[in-house]
């Protein structure tokens, strides 16, 4: 005798099982990991490079290589939007690791420190337009309620490269040299072939393509909230779009902060062993100071975005600007050593964990058809951060200043990165009515990611 289902069977047997993103978060996570590396690497080796005497540099020459690297991720993170919405964010992922790649080999061999320099430059530029491609692919491939979380995930990366860096050269840069650092960083190119198998383009332009079956298919796939195309009849395209009313005020808000938390990871990141350095400390110890800072900045990074995603993005990006600022200030006061520790893990919370989640928060906030674009100029306007931090820190260094005033410096702009945070509208999408007309995509009202309706 047969037994009909149950409406309870039925309706199990009904519901589609997605694909889950976590290759996706995995495949931009390790790619974001070697970005880390690239970003410690340089600061791991100052101290050798400021000691081999074939270069014979100067701090204020170390300096402006650090800020080469910087230029050159402004510039790949400026282009990044537009770059992507011709060849795809796959295609930008690729050309970017074989790039930055290329380069951290080529400046392993580097004869001349001005060779040296131009590979960081050229490196910077693909490391600058990896990060907000993979950004905005995990904030796309990810659950409204998941996305500051799944962001800050595939972003710790950055940390954990950074303490790879940190704690090969502990172990290693004594008995290897600084260019075997560099060396390392030809391993991205691994990555390639799984990228090309696994990683989605993003649905904007699939549709922009002529592939709306294809961006059908990933929605249904993973479950994604529907892509609705833009009318290009009304819809400014581009850095035009990001540009108008609507969006003018915040991406400028976005920026400002990311300019101020760059400028502090930059420079402390560049500078802090060799600080440490001076203050008496052993080079290894240095060193393992730069490992605890990133493992602080991983656990505040995920746990801070874990509660951006329930309470809004707003009060943690204030409080964690506020953090880098009290610590810094507290580094310069003479703490024994375990409390130095301690205190360079809240600044690691309160730099790179800051900027994970002011980043993952502009993700969140611009709509799907501009998000690589939003988010690569935010990260283009904040590299002019990256840009002075580490020249700020050869110049106060080379100075008859003490090692104190770095400290006091990065304070001072932590402490404006938190103004700039309050100073963010709150958001009061719920009340925003449906249409696709500004944005190409589901409004605000329907796309806001949770706990950020009316909080920001």
């Amino acid at each position: 005798m047969t037994t009909s289902p149950t409406p309870h069977q039925t309706e199990v047997t009904a519901v589609p099982r997605h694909r889950g993103s976590g290759p996706i978060i995995l495949l931009c996570f390790l790619t974001i990991t070697f970005d880390g590396y690239d970003l410690v690497v340089y600061g791991t080796t100052v101290p050798s490079i400021l000691r081999y005497q074939a270069w014979d540099v100067s701090p204020g020459m170390v300096g402006v290589i650090g800020s080469l690297t910087a230029l050159g991720m402004l510039l790949g993170a400026l282009s990044s939007g537009a770059l992507t919405a011709r060849f795809g964010a796959r295609a930008m992922m690729v050309a970017s690791i074989v790039g930055f790649s290329t380069m951290m080999g080529i400046a392993a061999i580097a004869p001349t420190p001005e060779m040296f320099a131009l590979c960081r430059l050229l490196s910077g530029i693909g490391l600058g337009a990896v990060m907000p491609t993979a950004i905005s692919l995990t904030v796309e491939y990810s659950r409204r309620d998941r996305r500051q979380l799944n962001n800050a995930l595939m972003f710790s990366g950055y940390s954990v490269g950074a303490i790879l860096a940190s704690t090969t050269g502990i172990l290693a840069l004594p008995h290897i040299g600084f260019r075997w650092m560099y060396a390392f960083g030809v391993l991205p190119l691994l990555l390639i072939p799984v990228i090309l198998r696994v990683l989605p383009d993003s649905r904007s332009y699939l549709t922009k393509t002529g592939r709306s079956a294809e961006a059908q298919l990933l929605t249904d796939q993973y479950g994604l909230e529907p892509f609705i195309p833009a009318d290009p009849s009304s819809t400014r395209s581009g850095l035009r779009g990001l540009f108008s009313r609507r969006f003018a005020l915040p991406l400028g808000l976005f920026s400002a902060a990311t300019f101020c938390g760059l400028l502090v990871i930059y420079g402390v990141n560049t500078w802090l062993p060799n600080i440490m350095n001076q203050a008496g400390y052993s080079i290894g110890m240095s060193l393992s100071f730069l490992a605890v800072l990133n493992a602080g900045a991983i656990l505040g990074g995920i746990t801070g975005s874990a509660v951006a995603d329930r309470i809004g993005s707003k009060p943690i990006a204030i409080l964690a600007f506020a953090t880098a600022t009290i610590s810094t200030v507290l580094l310069s006061t003479g703490l024994p050593t375990w409390g130095l520790y301690l205190v360079v893990a809240l600044l690691g919370l309160g730099t790179t964990g800051t900027q994970i989640i002011v980043t993952g928060w502009a993700a969140a906030f611009f709509p799907e058809t501009y998000r690589t674009a939003a988010v690569g100029f935010v990260l283009g306007v904040g590299r002019l951060g990256a840009i002075v931090g580490p020249a700020a820190g050869g110049w106060i260094t080379a100075s008859a200043l003490g090692y104190e005033w770095n400290y006091y410096t990065f304070a001072t702009v932590a402490l404006a990165g938190a103004t700039t945070m309050a100073l963010m509208p709150r958001i009061h999408r719920a009340s925003t009515p449906v249409t696709t007309a500004d944005d190409g995509q589901l409004s605000p009202a329907v796309a806001a990611p949770a706990g950020e309706s009316t909080r920001g």
